[in-house]
């Protein structure tokens, strides 16, 4: 692709987490181990969800949805890496590059949404729980990740466009980082990038505010509606049932601030990259954990689904 300056881009290098030679097996073994945790921990939330009759209602839906994105996500990320490792390469091509921003950008702004749907529902379950079935009905849960989807997508394809616009000066760029990540793009680049920097805090803060904000009107609703409960055991239940929700959105959210907070202390760009695993790799590989251990249907079912899948003694 042809640039503004005539720079024509040959390839980018991806300079991984480190340049040392003796960690690449290490690092190959942890990232394919979590790699494979990630692909089997959300692959049988899937299963148990679509096997289970029980478990097929908006709360379980929404999970199965938030399960599918995490592979995706980090699938989008993850293979590159390995293989690069494995063929002792670093090179992908511009078109690659991009391609890969884009997917990161819509599976990671599609999490953000479907935790912001997920807290939503709960908040109906236990706020309004006699027109649960009625406000949550299939269409409406469908529309929800439908326009989740839409919103993820029209970001990402905004950012990946306003960064064709970009001029570099060098046929060879070098990325200290595992993946194409934006913000390194853009730091490549040796024309004006005021405009992709003010549509990356600006658009990137509304989505996470708005988010953040529905996240925390559910829960200061939910808290309200749960306190007026007389039975304790209800109590319990509610709590219950919004633990391991509280627990993703801590975890994503988290690791989010935390990238953000070491990217702007430290000037080190290996740094940043080792400290962006916390938010683009381990969220994905634990989730399947935080509801698989602190819910009990959620549990029963994988149970089931493994026994099923167990050959008769």
């Amino acid at each position: 692709m042809e640039t503004r300056n005539q720079t024509v881009i040959s390839e980018i290098l991806l300079l991984g987490l480190t340049d040392d030679p003796a960690l690449q097996p290490l690092i190959f073994s942890l990232f394919l181990s979590m790699y494979l945790v990630t692909m089997m921990g959300n692959l049988f939330i899937i299963l148990a969800v679509s096997s289970d009759s029980y478990l097929h209602t908006p709360m379980y839906f929404f999970l199965s949805n938030l399960s599918f994105n995490d592979i995706c996500f980090s699938t989008s990320t993850i293979p590159k890496m390995l293989v690069n490792i494995l063929t002792e390469g670093q090179s992908t091509t511009y078109t690659d590059c991009l391609s890969q921003v884009c997917f990161a950008l819509i599976f990671g702004g599609l999490e953000n949404c479907l935790l912001t749907v997920m807290a939503y529902d709960r908040y109906v379950a236990i706020c309004h729980p006699l027109r649960y079935t009625v406000i949550m009905n299939p269409c409406l849960c469908v529309q929800l990740i439908l326009i989740s989807l839409l919103i993820s997508t029209v970001d990402a394809l905004l950012h990946t466009l306003m960064v064709l616009r970009l001029s570099f000066c060098t046929e060879v760029l070098e990325i200290p980082h595992f993946f194409c990540e934006l913000a390194q793009v853009i730091k490549l680049a040796c024309s004006d990038t005021l405009i992709n920097n003010i549509l990356v805090y600006l658009v990137t803060g509304l989505l996470a505010v708005a988010s953040m904000s529905g996240i925390i009107f559910s829960y200061v609703h939910i808290v309200s509606s749960v306190l007026r409960m007389p039975s304790s055991r209800g109590k319990h239940k509610a709590f219950s049932t919004c633990g391991s929700h509280l627990s993703v959105v801590s975890l994503f959210y988290g690791t989010g601030f935390g990238v953000y907070i070491s990217s702007e202390v430290t000037d080190s760009p290996r740094k940043t990259a080792v400290a962006s695993v916390m938010y683009s790799v381990v969220p994905q590989m634990l989730n399947p954990f935080i509801y698989s251990l602190r819910n009990r249907d959620m549990k029963e079912a994988l149970r089931k689904l493994i026994g099923r899948a167990a050959p008769p003694l």
